[in-house]
């Protein structure tokens, strides 16, 4: 890979900037403190729509552009499908100011400390420039009004702010919302109650894995509720935006509609050694030092869980980290959707072998052989666009058979959003109802975190 110091011309005003058409290389990204690996797996492949310089303007001494700029090389020196990004790197302590003046680009890509975040984006967009944000876009409720703000903005500007929402992209949940729009099969969404929900999402997470081959290395901050923000803030915006996208695909939900009925919070143990392990840090910095305990363990919030009702359906997300998986496991995702006619169910467990499996599970009365036929030609129907998807019989009612094909996994997730907000920049606008509905999920996470408390 090759990087230098960016100089100090300054990019397009923003008055002078073009509208986007799709043509090759017209998009440039500019890179903010890649602080989380994410930031990295934005650029894991290239894009025609996408220049190959890339710019990156990160605070001197970060551990986390040293980070991000190897993992571009590994990217750029792999054998297969090597990429050929070109780092252009700005370091000082002025470094997102001199990304505002220069302006080399016209994409920000966020993918860090959250502490700042929500300031970043509005600032970006004040500055005429769109953003790419990993989640969360806002971890505190007195920085969701400066979040509103940004989105409304970026509507009135025609400026492009969009969040990174990859599991949308995860097969078996693709494959259960489709289901889900078929009357014949799911019948129509129940209401449910707190306590059974019509549709819950729960998964749980690990602090040390491994990303592209290496075992991951966090950074301190981390582990800060504060700079990282709690689960019920963070993973979660995951869970709510696909209760909204699936429960009412195409629609945009207010914030009049919804509502946080109860939510929860717990804490993760981490022993110093564990730390040291997941870190490379010597020792504890001093802002984790009033979440340690009286034997040096780590309390970090890490967990929570709340349940909300939109338009009167009750929907539950639930995230929860442990330290590591055991051998031959990996992170877990459940979810189920509750129908009239049938339940959709997302297990991940030992008997599937940690492997997200997708159910249908006919309620009583629904069953018989002219519902497995209705079920076999919405699976055909199916196959259409994702072949060799087929149906086999499975304790409850049938499994849903998907090749690994179409399997890509978490990683190239990245550059199926990606190529979404390309598409959506040459189209020259979000969609209504993703921009509703973004600002909406962050609506119900921030009201989570404060009934937590």
């Amino acid at each position: 890979m090759t990087y230098a110091c960016s100089g100090s011309e300054s990019g397009e005003k923003p008055e002078d900037k073009k509208p986007f058409t799709g043509a090759d290389k017209e998009v440039k990204l500019m890179t903010v403190d890649p602080g989380h690996f994410h930031a990295g797996l934005v650029q894991k492949y290239g894009y025609d729509q996408v220049d190959s310089v890339a710019y990156v303007y990160a605070p001197e001494g970060s551990d986390g552009l040293e980070r991000h700029l190897d993992r571009i090389e590994q990217y750029n020196s792999r054998q297969e499908n090597p990429t050929n990004w070109v780092e252009k790197v700005y370091t000082g302590p002025d470094f997102f100011e001199k990304m505002i003046q220069e302006q080399p680009g016209n994409v920000v890509v966020l993918a860090g400390n959250n502490a700042q975040k929500t300031s970043y984006i509005k600032q970006s967009v004040d500055a005429g420039l769109n953003v790419l944000a990993d989640k969360p876009m806002v971890i505190k409720p007195e920085d969701f009004p400066m979040l509103r703000e940004a989105l409304a903005q970026a509507q009135e500007d025609g400026i492009l702010l969009y969040d990174i929402m990859t599991e949308r992209f995860e097969i078996t949940t693709l494959l259960q919302r489709r289901l889900s729009m078929n009357a014949d099969v799911f019948g129509s969404i129940v209401e449910g109650t707190p306590e059974n929900p019509a549709i819950t999402k729960e998964s749980v997470h690990h602090f040390f894995k491994y990303v592209s081959g290496q075992p991951l290395t966090r950074p301190g901050w981390f582990f800060d509720v504060d700079q990282q923000g709690e689960a019920i803030v963070d993973v979660s915006t995951h869970l709510v935006d696909l209760i909204l996208w699936e429960t009412f695909p195409g629609q945009g939900i207010d914030t009049t509609d919804v509502q946080v009925v109860q939510a929860d919070r717990w804490a993760t143990e981490m022993t110093p050694t564990e730390f040291q392990k997941v870190t490379r840090m010597e020792s504890y910095p001093d802002y984790l030092k009033e979440d340690l305990d009286d034997e040096n363990n780590l309390n970090v919030f890490a967990n929570g869980s709340f349940v909300f009702q939109v338009n009167g359906v009750h929907g539950k997300v639930s995230v929860e980290w442990n330290y590591q998986a055991p051998e031959g496991t990996g992170d877990t995702h459940y979810s189920i959707m509750r129908g009239s006619k049938a339940n959709l169910v997302i297990r991940q467990g030992e008997e599937q072998n940690y492997v997200p499996t997708l159910y249908v599970e006919p309620l009583d009365g629904n069953g018989g052989e002219a519902y497995e036929e209705t079920l076999k030609k919405a699976i055909d129907d199916i196959a259409r666009d994702y072949s060799g998807v087929s149906l086999t019989t499975a304790p409850g009612g049938w499994q849903v058979v998907i090749p690994e094909k179409h399997r890509v996994g978490h990683e190239a997730h990245f550059a199926q959003v990606t190529r979404q907000y390309l598409q959506y920049l040459a189209d020259g606008e979000i969609p209504g109802w993703e921009r509703k509905n973004m600002l909406t999920k962050y609506y119900l996470t921030m009201q989570a975190y404060a009934k937590s408390r």
